[in-house]
């Protein structure tokens, strides 16, 4: 792997909409049901843990209900010529049920809680026991909570993921906005010199980023016509 070129692919919600996992962004998304405030951040917790605990079970739920799409699974091919490393914006498991084997998350996993007491206390829900309930403790006795950052919670991740985009050949943006953290700073990290594409239906300023180019497609178009594109290069 060390003689391939390095490819990193950032992910945002843009790719797995097309898997029908609705965002908060969407104009009918989940999140519209709610106030971000009530179930995504450690005051929300604090206030109304069971309101919280029963948001995720639901999103949750429709994760099982779904399946990766065209622009996972063409991201995988591209494993037989490049060393592919994703960093997602997204809390589902798309990629990794696609076949992608290395997947770095920012923002946490949704099939995962963790100890509120103890934050390296980490467990994986099944579809059988994907409900978390009031009363469900570690072996330490703690509450369990979604292994989700939450708005105003640091990020843990993104230090290791400017350290891999900083060595990467290709940058890879797919389905995020570069208006929007921590795509945005991301970039700045990739070298100069290396190739950069944004897959996303909808236009945004490139604000002076060198060797970019748009793609403006949905990620079930555009990301196999890149790969294919990569795979003859």
């Amino acid at each position: 792997m060390d003689n391939l070129k390095k490819i990193v692919v950032l992910t945002g919600a843009g790719i797995s909409a097309e898997s029908g996992i609705k965002t908060f962004r969407d104009a009918g998304g989940l999140w519209e049901e709610h106030d971000i405030t009530e179930v995504a951040t450690p005051q929300a917790w604090k206030k109304n843990p069971a309101l919280v605990t029963r948001f995720y079970n639901e999103r949750r739920k429709q994760l099982f209900s779904v399946s990766p799409n065209a622009g996972h699974l063409a991201l995988v091919t591209l494993e037989q010529k490049y060393d592919v490393q994703i960093i997602t914006q997204n809390v589902d498991d798309l990629h990794e049920r696609a076949g992608s084997t290395k997947v770095l998350h920012l923002h946490g996993e949704l099939k995962k809680v963790r100890s509120t007491l103890d934050e390296k206390l980490i467990y994986t829900l099944t579809e059988e026991n994907c409900e978390v309930k009031i009363g469900d403790k570690c072996e330490k006795g703690s509450q369990l909570r979604p292994h989700i950052v939450w708005f105003g919670e640091a990020v843990p991740n993104i230090g290791k993921a400017a350290q891999l985009t900083e060595k990467c050949d290709i940058l890879i943006v797919i389905g995020t906005s570069l208006n929007v953290y921590p795509a945005a700073g991301l970039l700045e990290y990739a070298p100069y010199h290396a190739p950069k594409y944004l897959i996303d239906p909808n236009d945004s300023p490139a604000f002076g980023i060198k060797n970019l180019r748009k793609i403006l497609a949905p990620a079930t178009v555009g990301v196999p016509q890149l790969v294919e594109e990569l795979m003859n290069t």
